[in-house]
């Protein structure tokens, strides 16, 4: 039989990146949730952490969290049908892993009144979308969106739509670095701007011209930041259609190379047994994503 308490101990740790958050959280001295992770591992019978800093689930332990995950959002649909069950607690909060891109543009349109109506709160933990599945690996969040259709186990995956990216750059920087035109070498000679070491928009893009290999970019892992960046004239960059098209419209920023842009598809993965309200928030997100994303193209 679980013991929910040591359960608890173990998704506290992981998702507070180390022990001393975790007991600030639960309330606990690190003396108890240290002890409270060394009884659940004598009772699995292996460890259930990699003590490194910060602390990650072993295998077990990212079977472990899974059930936890499952189990709040079941308790939470039963708590709303039997509402005596929820006196005294607090809400229990859904964490996503998101891409900053969607984070800046679709996100909150499509989750604000949802949370609203069901009292759900949201923890969002930003990676990029080539690799945000990874958190949902582990157990560390509920739910996913990112641009990886194969679902982890015991997950289902729904495809949304494409978020549609456009190389743009400053009418300044354009007159700079392009005088004749934004060709292929001459992409790969001025500088980029590029979000994240697993960023790879930027590489796909010029690939799609018949440029391979390394290029000069500047790193900045911010949405909101990149934006502002790119139409400040410090480098050329891969935007969100959604998120710069305003700027399109005025002329602070230019396409680069009009007519090609980039489509990532984007999923939305979540536990098969996540209970009603996960179904319920499915069902919404598809909603709005047919509306403000693209079709994808494969």
């Amino acid at each position: 039989m679980f013991d929910y308490k040591l359960l608890a101990a173990l998704a506290a740790v992981v998702e507070q990146n180390g022990f001393e958050r975790a007991a600030q959280l639960l309330g606990l001295s690190q003396s108890a949730v240290s002890q409270r992770i060394k009884l659940l591992e004598a009772r699995v019978g292996q460890p259930v952490l990699v003590r490194a800093v910060p602390p990650r689930p072993t295998e077990v332990g990212r079977r472990l969290l899974n059930h936890v995950q499952q189990v709040r959002l079941l308790e939470r649909d039963v708590q709303g049908q039997v509402p005596g069950l929820a006196e005294g607690g607090g809400a229990e909060r859904l964490r996503i892993s998101i891409n900053a891109d969607s984070l800046a543009t679709w996100w909150a349109d499509a989750v604000a009144s949802f949370c609203a109506e069901h009292r759900l709160l949201l923890e969002h933990v930003v990676e990029d979308q080539d690799v945000g599945l990874k958190r949902m690996r582990v157990g560390e969040v509920a739910a996913c969106v990112c641009a990886t259709e194969r679902p982890v186990a015991g997950a289902r995956s729904v495809a949304l739509g494409a978020m549609r990216y456009r190389a743009v750059a400053s009418p300044a920087f354009i007159a700079r670095h392009f005088p004749e035109g934004a060709g292929a070498t001459e992409l790969a000679r001025a500088p980029a701007i590029v979000f994240g070491p697993d960023d790879s928009l930027q590489h796909r893009y010029l690939a799609g011209l018949g440029v391979e290999g390394s290029f000069n970019y500047h790193l900045c892992p911010s949405s909101e930041g990149f934006l502002r960046l790119t139409s400040s004239g410090l480098g050329w960059g891969m935007v969100p259609e959604l998120q710069v098209r305003e700027l399109l419209d005025d002329g602070r920023v230019r396409e680069l190379v009009p007519g090609r842009p980039v489509d990532v598809p984007m999923y939305w993965h979540h536990w098969h047994n996540g209970g009603p309200l996960l179904g319920e928030l499915t069902r919404q997100l598809c909603r709005v994503a047919e509306r403000v994303l693209v079709p994808r193209t494969d």
